[in-house]
């Protein structure tokens, strides 16, 4: 089979973020030696970048391999990628508006996609984006039985269906997703699931079967707001811890 054309060539600087960020996740407790981050290229909108197959705390510049939106790498020598990188081809398919999406395990999210009773809401400002309503995709609905993984495009078409016009969509059993219009913002939103999550875990326990006073959708809107230029500050100062460990 042919390989698909390239979109071109992308900013150093770019795909050293992109590097940074998976490294970043493994940093803050959202993923382990499991989970990915993309981001859409730059300058083509049918194409996108991720590392190679790789525990995210040790993927570097080198390791980012461009894939079209059915997944397929646009180098025919490219090493072997992640088996559920159908989630992001997919994502961006349906999705104009989004610029990077992460995929991860966090521990703390995942109860929440298991449990009707007990859905995830947004605890505090940070986590705002969470208040617009957070979707559970469950592959068993569609596909019955399965491993669990979102393995290649029918499936990953099934996860973006779910995901709508959300920022954030859990999968029950497996995982999560979080999406943004930049790679700081799906990074942001990423680390800010795990930590409310925590907060969510520690206030039901609080207040057993009460309500919490989470966040409205309204105040949830207003919140987010500010969140944009914070993600920014938070990033720039992830990044920058990073740089200095990696010696990028």
């Amino acid at each position: 089979m042919t390989a698909p054309t390239s979109g071109g060539p992308v900013d150093p600087a770019l795909i050293a973020d992109l590097a940074a960020a998976a490294r970043i996740l493994a940093a803050r407790g959202v993923v382990d030696a499991f989970g990915h981050v993309s981001m859409r290229h730059p300058t083509a909108p049918e194409r996108y970048l991720m590392s190679r197959a790789l525990a995210p705390a040790r993927v570097t510049p080198a390791d980012i391999v461009e894939y079209d939106l059915n997944s397929d790498a646009c180098n025919p020598n490219a090493p072997k990628g992640f088996l559920e990188r159908f989630i992001h081809g997919e994502i961006y398919r349906a999705r104009p508006d989004i610029g990077a999406v992460v995929h991860s395990h966090s521990p703390s999210v995942i109860p929440f996609g298991l449990t009707s009773r007990r859905p995830i809401q947004a605890m505090f400002h940070n986590a705002a984006f969470l208040a617009k309503g957070v979707p559970v995709f469950d592959i068993s609905e569609r596909f019955g039985a399965t491993d669990m993984l979102v393995c290649d495009c029918t499936k990953g078409v099934a996860l973006a269906e779910t995901l709508a016009d959300k920022d954030i969509a859990l999968m029950r059993a497996h995982g999560s997703v979080a999406c943004g219009p930049t790679l700081e913002s799906a990074v942001f939103r990423a680390v800010y699931t795990e930590v409310n999550a925590r907060i969510q875990h520690w206030s039901h326990a609080l207040a057993g079967e009460d309500s919490l006073a989470a966040l409205s959708p309204e105040e949830g809107a207003l919140a987010d707001v500010p969140n944009q230029t914070a993600g920014l500050r938070a990033w720039d100062l992830w990044r920058e811890e990073i740089r200095a460990e990696a010696g990028w």
